[in-house]
């Protein structure tokens, strides 16, 4: 058993930040509501800059920096890099460079900073703790495209300073203006530091052992729609750690995700380009062959499997087959109306053969969805 000399030195100013932050948070922020209150204006301000920090660290420290899902002006790079200061998790660089790492080696507890496999506390908080794998405070290899990002080494030099006075600056600045110095610095200041970390580190905790994986489980990232929603569309974890290039992470309308949606409307500005999207048929494709796997597994353990097998083999190859077919048909029809000649005579066969093959992958997609619920009910 690994001995307390034997474990690496403790970082006691992440402690100390930490536990004090935490426990003004829980202890002096009840006290003052109970002995003074707080009203709609510090309650919006702490939404606003907890949402400022978080959508700071979701599409421009994540998304932006360390996955290059799509590209932003300087203006948005530099909003982003001071609310990444105000989140108070490092700079851009070594943010990314630990992203990078956690995604090049997910789940391996020797590479990965904060791997699920060595536990709950570890992966939200504890790597944090002590200082494991020194070298990521010096090494930044993987990061030398950020490096030529005159705004990330900006904000890398001058982080500390940075982070100093958004902290401390914000809060008192807004309880200056509202009247309150210290309503503002426990609510903006204090607890909205400690609902920025905690939402974040549930990433690498909660969301690598609480939800679905219908994508992959090649590793223990999560799908999780409540996680979604506390921070800004995060919580699709299985989906990104398969697609981890694609700009979105709820890739449904439905599904909670207001940095797919930042991202998006920004481009409709400018301020945002080259937004980058997994092909739809890879996605299906890749839900289904997770079906596949699933149910193949729970039939080889049957009596008498090999007729069943037999089906959900041919079940699932028509089904591929037919995604193939009409991806490609919708392709090509995208390209004839992008030459606005889809309504000429001559495509007029094609067309009612795409719309066949829209008709037959339906009819697929119907029969394998009821095969999929034969087994799993």
């Amino acid at each position: 058993m690994t001995t307390q000399q034997q474990k690496p030195p403790v970082l006691w100013l992440n402690v100390a930040v930490f536990s004090v932050t935490l426990l003004v948070a829980i202890i002096g922020v009840p006290l003052y509501a109970y002995q003074y209150g707080f009203d709609w204006a510090q309650i919006l301000m702490l939404v606003v800059a907890f949402s400022f920090c978080g959508m700071s660290i979701t599409a421009g420290y994540h998304r932006l920096w360390s996955h290059k899902t799509f590209q932003a002006n300087a203006l948005l790079r530099f909003i982003f890099a001071i609310g990444g200061a105000f989140a108070l998790q490092n700079s851009i660089l070594h943010w990314s460079s630990d992203h990078r790492i956690h995604h090049r080696h997910v789940d391996n507890n020797d590479k990965d900073p904060y791997s699920a496999k060595k536990g709950f506390f570890y992966s939200h908080i504890g790597w944090m703790l002590r200082d494991y794998q020194a070298s990521r405070y010096h090494d930044y290899d993987n990061c030398r495209d950020l490096q030529k990002d005159k705004i990330v080494m900006w904000q890398h030099k001058y982080y500390l300073l940075l982070a100093i006075g958004t902290n401390f600056g914000i809060p008192f600045a807004f309880g200056l203006i509202h009247g309150d110095i210290w309503g503002a610095l426990l609510l903006v200041g204090f607890l909205r530091l400690v609902l920025s970390h905690h939402t974040t580190f549930f990433i690498n905790s909660l969301a690598h052992i609480w939800g679905s994986q219908p994508y992959t489980d090649r590793n223990t990232a999560r799908d999780n729609g409540f996680l979604a929603f506390l921070t800004f569309g995060e919580g699709y974890h299985n989906y990104h750690h398969i697609f981890e290039n694609d700009y979105r992470n709820g890739i449904c309308w439905w599904q909670f995700d207001p940095t797919k949606w930042l991202i998006k409307v920004c481009s409709w500005i400018g301020w945002t380009r080259n937004l980058k999207v997994t092909p739809a048929d890879r996605i299906e494709k890749t839900k289904a062959k997770m079906q596949f796997k699933r149910i193949q597994q729970q039939l080889s353990k049957m009596p008498n499997n090999v007729a069943r097998l037999t089906q959900l083999q041919q079940e699932y190859e028509a089904l591929i087959a037919k995604i193939s077919d009409y991806y490609q048909a919708k392709k090509r029809l995208l390209d004839m109306e992008k030459q606005k000649i889809a309504d000429s005579y001559d495509n007029f066969e094609f067309i009612q053969q795409y719309k066949s093959m829209q008709a037959r992958l339906e009819q697929q997609r119907r029969a394998w969805k009821g095969l999929m619920q034969q087994y799993t009910t």
